[in-house]
């Protein structure tokens, strides 16, 4: 069941994809255990962003002075990844911020759709707010296998591959 997701468009030159956002989020939400299959309302924001916005959230947050594709803040903690410690109410899930810019050029040099690569980016973004993490490689390989399996359901390429 979706719950209560916010996007919000802070730079114009992103295309019209809240529908394709809306089904990632469902997607990804689906492939993992959490309370929102069952019915349990959930918060969720995601902005779409620019590169310079970015850039500075990622220079605050992970001390790394440049634009990246996606940020991830998880409102919830894990005591595994995909098992959320719940709190009574609303489950807030957390924010995501994509910067166009980066989006646009990965998708350019890796010459997929531009779609694609934002699904990939969401579908990642909602598995880092669930828990998932790719700084360990065992981490990184089931963090990975779930894009994959999920991305595999749009018909979506292995972006790993």
């Amino acid at each position: 069941m979706l719950g209560d997701l916010d996007i919000t468009h802070a730079d114009e030159a992103w295309p019209d994809c809240d529908v394709l956002i809306e089904n990632c989020v469902k997607a990804a939400l689906a492939h993992c255990q959490t309370d929102t299959q069952h019915g349990r309302p959930f918060e969720l924001s995601i902005l779409l962003s620019d590169n310079d916005q970015v850039q500075d959230l990622n220079r605050e947050y992970r001390q790394k002075d440049k634009p990246t594709n996606v940020l991830s803040f998880p409102a919830l903690e894990c005591d595994e990844p995909g098992h959320l410690i719940l709190e009574p109410g609303p489950l807030h899930l957390g924010d995501i911020i994509l910067a166009y810019g980066v989006v646009a050029q990965e998708a350019s040099d890796q010459k997929i759709a531009f779609e694609d690569h934002l699904s990939h980016l969401i579908i990642h973004g909602v598995l880092h707010l669930l828990g998932f993490d790719h700084i360990e490689n065992e981490e990184a390989e089931e963090m990975e296998a779930l894009e994959i399996a999920i991305l595999k359901d749009f018909g979506i390429a292995n972006p790993y591959g």
